[in-house]
């Protein structure tokens, strides 16, 4: 008697695991992937720009370049106020995002390349640059826009970049790129390579921090100076963005 109902509670088990099995749902990774991007208005200083761009943060948490982000809108209004500094130079921005640092700087730059290292993020940044392109307002002496596939710390990627743009660039940008401990040590990397890569030594990177942790704080700074870079503030830049502190740096090689 044992036996058989011994057999009844094995079979019965086995039953429940294939109806476990049958429940299980492989679900496609575009099911995690939010691309309701809307058409959204921004004004910095007397410029105003649209894009497309979340409002909300997608289920991917590689997808953070979905959004505009605090450090962005630092970035951009402090370009806007000094947009002499950036007037007919080439450009590289890292973590580009949305692009809305490259769409507003077009109009005054002689190149800017837009990079980041999601496929997904690089078809927003590339919508938004067809926006731009096709947008009325954009300015006859504007050039064109880039986007270009760029992982921090991928040697290969970024030589192609610098085959495709010999003697480099005239400033490397970066805004709210800094919030995860084991990205900053191949950020600082890539930024070496990019600023040493330019004749003369002339490159600077610009870096609009929003400061999340004390940790963090201090971590770019140690980091920038293993690199052989020197970190300065720029003065009148600290200020509150989205309740956080953020600053500008300003960053060349010692």
């Amino acid at each position: 008697m044992e036996e058989k109902r011994d057999q009844k509670l094995q079979h019965h088990q086995e039953e429940k695991e294939e109806e476990e099995e049958e429940e299980i749902v492989c679900l496609d990774e575009s099911f995690f992937i939010n691309d309701d991007y809307q058409l959204t208005n921004f004004t910095f200083g007397s410029q105003q720009i649209q894009l497309f761009c979340l409002h909300s943060a997608s289920t991917d948490f590689d997808l953070t370049g979905q959004l505009v982000w605090p450090g962005a809108m630092l970035l951009n209004d402090y370009l806007s106020k000094n947009v002499e500094l950036l007037q007919g130079r080439s450009v590289i921005e890292l973590g580009s995002g949305v692009g809305i640092t490259g769409i507003l700087c077009s109009g005054f730059c002689h190149k800017f390349v837009l990079t980041d290292h999601n496929d997904e993020v690089l078809k927003i940044i590339n919508k938004n640059i067809k926006l731009h392109s096709c947008s009325e307002d954009t300015s006859p002496t504007s050039h064109g826009l880039v986007a270009e596939k760029l992982e921090w710390g991928n040697k290969d990627q970024i030589n192609e970049i610098l085959q495709k743009h010999p003697g480099g660039f005239d400033f490397i940008l970066g805004a709210d790129i800094c919030f995860q401990q084991s990205s900053i040590p191949p950020l600082f990397g890539t930024v070496n390579h990019l600023l040493r890569a330019r004749e003369g030594r002339k490159c600077k990177f610009i870096l609009a921090y929003v400061s999340r942790s004390k940790t963090m704080d201090s971590m770019i700074i140690t980091e920038a100076s293993k690199h052989q870079m020197h970190l300065k503030e720029v003065l009148g830049t600290r200020t509150i963005v989205g309740n956080l502190e953020g600053v500008i740096y300003e960053t060349t090689l010692e």
